[in-house]
């Protein structure tokens, strides 16, 4: 293929320069005189966009191809660029044209300076990024879907959990036994607390949740459920602002659940009224996680928490997030802490 460089005479340097790195180039690179005339071109431009060779001397920029290069803007940007008005630097654009797919490109343009007998010059460079935008635009694309797939999921399981609990419930209501219905209660608050946990990832984008809410909202719906009197007995919580990934999250939730619902159970016998009270705070890199009521208290020279289901599954909740339990005399009442720090 001939040539495309226009035999003209190259008195300056850094002419002789430029129309030396345009015949050497890989990359599709223009120069242009200062009314934006093809000076030349290099052969990745003519056989990247289809440009003949022969139509390159004395042709506008503009004109090059079926016309697809006569873009106002870019036509502007170029003529300002030319006489050190603008910076063409990372400019963007489509490329429509008549035959095939648009390119999408980037154009960068440096002014030359002219030598005593030349007129302006202006070195065009071109990269085609067609493929790697649309790469972008497909990963975006499969993120913005796979976003979408995460949330739906986690509205079935919050709707699912939300139909077991009442399940669990109407058993409540129709067993004769007092233990099955305690026992049901207790599971029936169980999935309670990990549905909270799925109502707050399905409003979440990161899939974290922000542990207040949460919380709030957790003990809001054991307290509707097990208190009958609010005004005897009050359940408060005092949380941070700290935000903790969906496992961690329904591991605490459960060790909540549980603490709660054993203060609510043993700690005010007698319609005695109290308080309890959901306290977690980030300690440095670590955290402290602890139930405190003010009811009756351990039984005299109780050195451990009563073994039992509840206590198991605080036990096991407690190794899986590295914690270690510890139960306190609030005087009066009882304090059980979830301490995990480095």
């Amino acid at each position: 293929m001939p040539t495309s460089t226009v035999p003209v005479p190259v008195p300056d340097i850094s002419m002789s320069l430029a129309l030396s790195l345009i015949n050497a180039s890989v990359a599709p690179v223009l120069l242009l005189d200062g009314e934006l005339e093809v000076v030349a071109a290099s052969q990745s431009f003519l056989e990247d966009f289809d440009i003949d060779p022969n139509a390159i001397p004395g042709c506008r920029l503009a004109d090059l191809g079926a016309g697809e290069w006569n873009v106002p803007q870019l036509w502007s940007l170029l003529r300002a660029t030319a006489y050190g008005k603008a910076d063409i630097r990372a400019y963007e654009m489509d490329l429509v044209l008549a035959d095939r797919p648009p390119k999408h490109l980037i154009f960068h343009a440096r002014r030359l300076s002219p030598g005593p007998d030349q007129g302006v010059r202006l070195l065009l460079t071109i990269t085609d990024v067609t493929i790697p935008r649309a790469k972008d635009r497909q990963k975006d694309e499969l993120i913005r879907q796979n976003a979408l797939l995460y949330q739906e999921v986690q509205h079935r399981v919050a709707n699912s959990l939300q139909i077991i609990a009442s399940v669990l419930m109407q058993g409540v209501r129709t067993v004769g036994s007092d233990e099955s219905r305690s026992h049901l209660r207790d599971a029936h608050q169980r999935i309670l607390s990990v549905a909270a946990v799925q109502r707050h990832l399905a409003g979440s984008t990161t899939g974290d949740v922000e542990l207040r809410a949460y919380f709030t909202d957790l003990c809001r719906s054991i307290g509707d459920s097990m208190i009958r009197d609010h005004n005897q007995l009050a359940l408060t919580v005092s949380v941070d602002d700290s935000i903790a990934s969906s496992g961690m999250s329904v591991s605490l939730g459960l060790i909540v659940t549980e603490l709660v619902i054993n203060g609510l159970k043993h700690a005010f016998p007698d319609d005695r009224n109290g308080d309890i009270v959901v306290d977690y705070h980030a300690r440095g890199d670590g955290w402290i996680l602890s139930v405190t009521d003010n009811g009756v208290g351990m039984p005299s020279g109780s050195q451990t928490v009563k073994p039992g289901l509840g206590t198991g599954i605080i036990q096991a909740l407690a190794g899986q997030l590295g914690a270690r339990v510890e139960l306190a005399d609030a005087r009066p009442g009882t304090r059980v802490s979830i301490i995990c720090l480095p």
